[in-house]
């Protein structure tokens, strides 16, 4: 079943033009598309983004709105970086010779309890409603010892599009 699922996907992912809809620097769309690397590269690091990414489209279609790509929220993103954390976890636990420092260092976080705060203070936005119990001053402190010059990343692997624009098979 998974094997059709994929190669539905991927004669779907094969019609698609490789023109990209941008608006005001952001790509826009209704539907949201993995890339061919995403079904055929089984890299564990890569496949947690994965697993990120389907998460967060998925969060931001059932919220709904006329450009679900642009949707952003607290509950999606902090959603997403726990599945992210917890698909890393997981392969970590199942090859320990596994590694890679971004996902490395937000397990570290998670394990610290700061996955929120470290989600709000890298990636927050004025908008987003953010539980109460969000302590970002201790998470600074925090990060200050344990994360020094800390980059956040987000590998996203796939792109936005409008159903419309995508043929039919």
């Amino acid at each position: 079943m998974a094997r059709y699922f994929s190669a539905l996907v991927l004669l779907v992912l094969a019609g698609c033009g490789s023109d990209f809809y941008v608006r005001d620097g952001v790509t826009d769309g209704d539907t949201f598309y993995l890339t061919e690397r995403a079904f055929v590269d089984d890299d564990p690091a890569l496949q947690s983004w994965v697993a990120y990414t389907l998460m967060l489209s998925a969060c931001k279609l059932d919220s709904g709105g006329d450009n679900p790509a642009r949707t952003s929220s607290y509950g999606c993103e902090f959603s997403a970086r726990m599945l992210l954390v917890d698909t890393w976890d997981r392969k970590r636990k199942l090859d320990a010779q596994i590694e890679d420092k971004y996902l490395d260092s937000l397990l570290a976080v998670r394990e610290a309890g700061f996955l929120d705060e470290y989600t709000v203070r890298y990636f927050g936005r004025e908008e987003w409603q953010v539980p109460i119990e969000v302590d970002v001053d201790k998470f600074r402190r925090w990060r200050r010892k344990n994360l020094p010059r800390h980059k956040p990343q987000t590998l996203i692997t796939g792109s936005w599009n409008y159903a419309r624009n995508v043929p039919a098979l």
